[in-house]
């Protein structure tokens, strides 16, 4: 795909141009006055060592001072320091579990970098369209954040410095992608059409397609020319061999993925492969969920998929049953060996196979000194594939197989109750038109974004 020319990315170039002529004067005083110092140290450096007696051998003692930030790129006159880019990387640690080695960890480093930058332009082109992020409004996004991980926005700051980043970082990112966001709804998302027509032939295609396969798909999507393909492969390969060892997927489309769908963790949502393009179509066809693919080679960079879920086209799906269920647990004292575990866990399961319905599911727990949980309203899909699979064939009255840990003790499910799926309905005209105006969105703000890129100013340290 040859790059297009956006005319909005037109808008900042005035203010660009003086960053440039601003970064040119500053440089050519900085030489000026360097040459000075220089010149001053060179006559008088005898006489400031000996005035300081100092050694000829220095030894450093203690850390250097956190504070001091040194710059690692000024992008159009922001400066991004070394302490950014750790703080960001160490949130990409953090959702790795701390699992990454050190060479991935410097490979990640440069990808980082790319990142802050182009964060940056964004913040940078809205401000220039004159689109400010209230600062209260990212304090709020940033107690959501804090909720998910059910902390006070106090706590969170405290867990976050625990791990090597900062609450500065995360407010950043919500800046940049609320700032982004704006300025795509303001300068392309009016200017993008969709006709009743289009919505009429995709409504008509699903319902021929009524039965066949859809995905739920999450893609990490890196722009690439021609000139830097062969690094950008190998950047998608260390991201998938990341999330292979346990990486959260999510995590990394969020902070590495250039297309809109990164501010969500890549969540394409409910697609057809006659909705993807034909690279990504076909792998997916060939998907089990869970599965992850890539890198595949689509217009403009590659991508990386994960199948998130599956299900049949305007059909009724058995996962998307609701099941009432009884939870019944004993755990296992500490210092239980394997072997007991195993013999306990078999003694339970011989007591479990007693259980005639789930009324007598609490009288059992009583007997053998199990906790007993009611789960209502729980959907068959949302548990843990292996469950999935065993619950779909019990009937109600009927329990798992026990499972568990030895940390975690034994456990059961009693299914007490089940109401069957019903046929999913199409999405309406306005569900579709949105999906189809977001796709197009998408495109022009991969085109935007490179033109700020081939526009800026950027210093490298």
């Amino acid at each position: 795909m040859q790059p297009v020319v956006s005319p909005f990315s037109r808008i900042g170039r005035h203010v660009r141009s003086g960053f440039r002529t601003m970064l040119l004067s500053s440089a050519l005083l900085a030489t000026g006055v360097n040459a000075v110092a220089a010149q001053t140290v060179g006559d008088d450096d005898s006489v400031g060592v000996q005035q300081l007696n100092l050694p000829k051998d220095v030894t450093i003692f203690g850390k250097s001072d956190p504070n001091v930030r040194k710059a690692t790129a000024i992008v159009n006159g922001r400066i991004i320091t070394g302490t950014d880019v750790d703080q960001r990387l160490a949130l990409i640690i953090t959702a790795n579990g701390g699992k990454v080695s050190d060479e991935e960890k410097e490979r990640l480093r440069v990808q980082v970098l790319r990142n802050l930058i182009d964060e940056t332009l964004q913040i940078q082109e809205a401000a220039a369209n004159d689109i400010n992020v209230d600062k209260a409004e990212i304090e709020q996004s940033y107690e959501r954040v804090a909720a998910n991980f059910r902390q006070s926005p106090s706590q969170f700051d405290q867990y976050l410095r625990a791990q090597g980043s900062a609450s500065a970082s995360i407010k950043r990112q919500i800046e940049g992608e609320l700032a982004w966001s704006r300025l795509l709804r303001r300068n392309i998302q009016p200017f993008v059409n969709v006709s009743e027509d289009e919505v009429k032939s995709v409504v008509d295609r699903m319902n021929a397609a009524k039965g066949s396969d859809e995905y739920r798909i999450g893609e990490i999507y890196l722009s690439a020319t021609p000139e830097n393909q062969q690094q950008i492969v190998a950047n998608a390969r260390n991201i998938i061999d990341q999330i292979k060892q346990g990486g959260s997927f999510a995590a990394y489309a969020r902070q590495f993925s250039e297309a809109s769908t990164a501010a969500v963790g890549g969540d394409l949502g409910w697609v057809r492969p006659a909705q993807l393009p034909d690279e990504l179509a076909q792998a997916a066809a060939e998907m089990q969920v869970g599965q992850l693919a890539g890198p595949i080679g689509v217009p403009g960079g590659v991508s990386i998929i994960y199948v998130m879920d599956k299900r049949k086209v305007l059909t009724a799906d058995p996962r998307d049953a609701l099941l009432s269920l009884k939870q019944l647990s004993v755990s296992f004292p500490a210092g239980t060996t394997k072997e007991q575990a195993s013999a306990k866990a078999a003694a339970f399961a011989a007591q479990i196979r007693t259980i005639k319905g789930c009324g007598q599911a609490n009288e059992l727990g009583g007997k053998i000194g199990a906790d007993v949980v009611d789960n209502d309203n729980v959907k068959l899909r949302d548990l843990p594939p292996q469950l999935q699979d065993i619950l779909l064939n019990l009937q109600v009255g009927e329990a798992t197989p026990p499972f568990g840990s030895i940390n975690d003790g034994v456990r059961v499910l009693v299914v007490c109750g089940r109401d069957e799926a019903s046929s999913a309905a199409a999405p309406n005209a306005d569900q579709i038109m949105a999906q189809l105006e977001e796709e197009r969105v998408n495109k022009r703000a991969r085109i935007y974004l490179r033109d700020l890129r081939r526009d800026a100013v950027i210093d490298y340290n």
